[in-house]
């Protein structure tokens, strides 16, 4: 008859504690899984923003926009849509400032571009405008949304 050795005390503390761990772990995880609602998505932060700026109610729009921009610093879209709220309020320095972010993070944002652009006008520096009606031809061509849309904001300006 032959007798298995039995296993060592050392092989049965690994087995256990490995046990063990993995245990802890699933029960950690468990736990902070019940207290966690599931995370917005980026599309869906910016679709609250954009339906806030869709129903004009600027200042609202101007504080998501401000929360969402310090969650997403490097996101140029955003900082695009708070130039736009603020510029709303009259608020133009501070727009320029959130427009000159969008566009040092994209330099090709065609709507950053737009959007200047037309707070350029605000501001009676139409010549500013006109700069960058010149780099949305280039980047866009005359029959873009963008290049049109602050063409026509330029020829009304000019009236």
């Amino acid at each position: 008859m032959t007798t298995r050795p039995r296993p060592g005390i050392r092989h049965m503390c690994l087995s256990v504690l490995s046990v063990l761990l993995l245990l802890s772990g699933a029960c950690a995880q468990a736990r902070g899984m019940e207290d966690l609602e599931p995370a917005p998505t980026a599309q869906s932060e910016l679709s609250a923003a954009r339906e806030l700026l869709r129903q004009e109610r600027w200042p609202a729009a101007v504080s998501e926009l401000q929360a969402l921009s310090r969650r997403r610093p490097d996101d140029a879209e955003v900082h695009n849509l708070l130039g736009y709220a603020l510029r709303k309020t009259g608020a133009l320095e501070p727009a320029f400032a959130a427009y000159r972010t969008a566009l040092r993070l994209n330099p090709g944002h065609l709507g950053a571009h737009e959007y200047i652009g037309e707070a350029y006008l605000m501001a009676g520096r139409p010549d500013l405008a006109r700069q960058h009606l010149d780099t949305l031809r280039g980047l866009c061509g005359v029959d873009c949304e963008a290049y049109r849309d602050l063409a026509d904001a330029i020829g009304r300006h000019g009236r």
